[in-house]
């Protein structure tokens, strides 16, 4: 007798559904010109000590009962991470640990609106922690990291990740790691997320793809070792680079919509939630994943104070945790995400948001731009092997320097134009980048040439935490 079970489809058929639901289907809306900014500011207790934890706490009470934000989220120990604002949709939390603040800012279709709000936010916490000797400062690296207590907040999700990048040691051959799993406590960007369509969709992600080698001689601002941009270095070798596709660039140029959808089948899971368990496991591509019956994975029990080890069945739902590190990420907001810019000095904080800006608005321009420089392009190099040459402190031989000055402001001017297209007068954020690129000089290049000269690192605290 025949079973009255109506059939399933395949595992691949199913996923490609959710994922194209998920990522694809968002991007079928008509464009608008909203941007959504998020900025990583490192806290510094300029007494050359941990951040103190009291006055950090005090200041979110006290941004609070300023500036009215509410819906707030508390960790284990009862104190405010995120609070977010009802009206504007803007938000202060602290990433990873209380010794970074970000700011993450609701949809606005003006980026002078966002920078206005930025200001008075960053003016009162300036304003209350100067006098407790606690600063922010505009860098991709907390410059007095090895001063802090470098722990996680006290919640499931940040608990998880950390013990997920301390497990690289059960991983020995899969990848070369550093051994700085903790580099999510003390590393920050600046990113912002723009309205994508489905019809450039792949365009978009093709030419921005080309442009992260270019983007790397602006934007460095996190010198480690022989680093200039070092997130690319903290990410690839670390346990999100166990899987290469849900770190760095593409690395292949990606030829339809579908392609897409393949390309985050790809990618892999590596945490999900089971009741109030964040759980982390090896990671896992999403096709193998969905097809096991079972993963065994470790959660953290808070009243026993340690991971023990957990079975589990995986769920359809289970793609909601999916965590992608690339520099350009398609998101469920019908968004992309771009990722891969250090955090700024404060005075320029809004470049890397109005050079991407920018730049959506004149995508033709820029491909024709990028396919006139192959001084760069046509040497024999993937763009993800050029991105690893030009976040480095000696730039590659093969390069002339005047021919890379020149690209950069020929993209510089593309991206006013953009801005100028979309009337708010938003072109007079990418101004100071003429500069970086007259001189090929990014904020982590002029502290390092300035720290060998003798000037002190206190110098770039103070100067990267100015407003003007």
């Amino acid at each position: 007798m025949a079973s009255s079970k109506n059939p399933q489809p395949p595992v691949e058929e199913t996923l490609y559904k959710l994922i194209y639901e998920k990522y694809i289907a968002p991007t079928e809306r008509p464009k608008k010109a909203y941007a959504g900014l998020e900025f990583e500011l490192p806290v510094v207790n300029l007494d050359k000590k941990p951040v103190d934890f009291s006055v950090v706490h005090a200041l979110t009470d006290a941004f609070l009962a300023r500036f009215g934000f509410s819906n707030v989220l508390r960790d284990d120990n009862g104190d405010i991470y995120n609070a977010t604002d009802a009206v504007t949709g803007d938000c202060l939390s602290y990433d990873c640990s209380f010794n970074t603040l970000e700011f993450s800012f609701g949809i606005d279709e003006d980026l002078n609106d966002i920078y206005d709000r930025f200001c008075r936010y960053y003016s009162f916490i300036q304003d209350f922690l100067l006098p407790r000797h606690h600063t922010l400062t505009g860098m991709g690296l907390n410059p007095y990291r090895h001063f802090n207590n470098n722990v996680p907040i006290a919640n499931g999700r940040y608990r998880m990740l950390l013990h997920h990048l301390e497990s690289y040691p059960k991983y020995p051959r899969t990848i070369l790691f550093h051994d700085r799993p903790n580099f999510g406590l003390f590393s920050c960007a600046s990113q912002v997320q723009l309205d994508a369509q489905k019809d450039t969709l792949v365009e978009t992600l093709n030419t921005f793809t080309r442009l992260e080698p270019v983007k790397a001689l602006l934007f460095a601002n996190s010198p480690w070792e022989d680093f200039l941009c070092s997130r690319d270095y903290f990410w690839k070798h670390s346990m999100h680079g166990v899987n290469p596709h849900n770190v760095d660039i593409y690395d292949k140029k990606l030829a339809s919509v579908d392609e897409v959808v393949a390309y985050i089948r790809t990618m892999s899971l590596y945490c999900v939630e089971r009741g109030e368990k964040y759980i982390n496991f090896p990671p896992t591509p999403l096709e193998t994943y969905f097809r096991q019956d079972h993963i065994d994975g470790e959660y953290y029990d808070v009243y026993e104070g340690r991971f023990n080890k957990i079975r589990f069945i995986p769920e359809w739902d289970d793609l909601q945790y999916l965590r992608s590190f690339k520099f350009d990420d398609v998101t469920f907001r019908g968004t992309i995400e771009f990722r891969s810019a250090c955090e700024q000095p404060v005075r320029d904080i809004m470049t890397v948001a109005a050079f991407q800006t920018g730049l959506m608005e004149v995508l033709p321009e820029l491909n024709e731009r990028l396919d006139n420089a192959g001084f760069l392009y046509d040497q024999g190099y993937s763009y993800l092997e050029l991105r690893e040459l030009l976040v480095k402190r000696h730039l590659p031989d093969f390069v002339r320097e005047e021919d890379l000055e020149v690209l950069l402001g020929d993209v510089i001017d593309l991206a006013a134009e953009g801005l100028r297209r979309r009337g708010r007068g938003e072109e007079k954020f990418v101004q100071n980048l003429y500069s970086r690129a007259a001189h090929l000089m990014s904020p982590a290049r002029v502290q390092v040439e300035g720290l060998e000269s003798g000037v002190p690192l206190e110098y770039y605290i103070n100067d990267y935490a100015a407003l003007d």
